[in-house]
């Protein structure tokens, strides 16, 4: 898939960026009075330690290829059928950079995680190289996907589907939970797991 994906740019796709997903997320929530209004200032303080920690990580990366991405590749979008892989939702698909496609297929602890990701690198280089200092992008990503889910449901969130499959999302507990993770988020920014491979 990818290396397809570096052969030329989607042309009526977006990039994953800091304005995109982090930026224009946190404007859209705090403009149409998505938080509870007791929780607004919590998030719009934090939103912004986030983003100008954020601005200093993709300052540091601009520099990495970008191509065309799955950009919400996880166990659940890889389906097996005998000897066989599927990759399955694409309506995500973005221009970005490689590592998007292999975080989240980590989890646990940083030995679980060092030891999932060598395993993810030793079979995508068997047919592509892969730049390790990406790897520096991990929480910068996770951050910008946990800020760009939130303003991506808000902006759905009239759909009567939508307030069905996810009841919980206006509630004041999800925007606790929310504001909490993205603390942990600014966390690991400053202090990031130590992946070795």
């Amino acid at each position: 898939m990818h290396l397809a994906g570096a052969q030329r740019p989607f042309a009526e796709r977006n990039s994953i960026s800091l304005e995109s997903h982090g930026y224009d997320a946190r404007d859209y929530l705090l403009d149409n009075e998505i938080i509870p209004e007791r929780l607004e200032e919590a998030y719009a303080t934090l939103a912004d330690d986030v983003l100008e920690r954020l601005d200093e990580q993709f300052d540091d990366a601009a520099g990495f290829a970008q191509l065309r991405i799955h950009n919400d590749l996880h166990p659940g979008n890889v389906l097996e059928d005998g000897e066989r892989l599927h990759v399955v939702d694409t309506d995500d698909v973005a221009n970005g950079v490689a590592v998007q496609d292999l975080w989240m297929f980590l989890s646990g602890d940083e030995h679980e995680q060092s030891a999932q990701l060598s395993s993810l690198l030793e079979g995508y280089e068997s047919f592509r190289n892969f730049d390790v200092s990406e790897l520096r992008l991990i929480e910068p990503l996770r951050t910008l996907r946990l800020m760009h889910y939130a303003a991506w449901l808000a902006r759905r969130w009239a759909d009567p589907a939508f307030q069905q499959a996810f009841p919980w999302f206006d509630s004041v507990r999800y925007w606790n939970e929310h504001i909490l993770s993205l603390r942990e988020q600014l966390a690991l920014l400053d202090d990031p797991p130590n992946l070795s491979i």
